[in-house]
């Protein structure tokens, strides 16, 4: 098997995903959690399943993410091959594209493959406190 290289470490960073929606915030000042208990990707370079769950945490100011979209977005990486830290930090950077908020957590934790379990995790902002 090859080494690993910029292609396997780019992988899945640029894919077509569907669209976050969002809708208008309506209260200001509290945190919302999604725990996602169903994520699954693929190995860029072995092809081999990877699953785990991802915890979305966020403070929303004007957008709150829509779930259904949420739901259709992350059920599209199931087909891509894509490594734990990029998969974690992409969706970072969609979450806070789509709502803009005033801070965000992703958190993946990954189940354990050859003896080793992964936890991401990818902040946006400061959480106040």
């Amino acid at each position: 098997m090859k080494e690993y290289d910029e292609v396997h470490a780019k992988s899945g960073l640029r894919v077509r995903l569907p669209a976050i929606e969002t809708f208008p915030n309506q209260f200001p000042g509290y945190v919302i959690r999604i725990e996602i208990p169903e994520y699954t990707a693929v190995c860029p370079k072995t092809g081999l399943p990877d699953f785990g769950t991802i915890v979305l945490e966020y403070i929303p100011v004007k957008h709150v993410l829509e779930l259904k979209s949420l739901k259709d977005y992350i059920l599209a990486y199931r087909n891509i091959g894509i490594f734990y830290e990029n998969s974690v930090n992409r969706m970072l950077r969609d979450f806070v594209s789509s709502a803009k908020p005033k801070w965000c957590r992703v958190t993946g934790q990954f189940n354990t493959r050859g003896g080793m379990h992964s936890t991401i995790t990818a902040e946006f902002g400061r959480k106040p406190r």
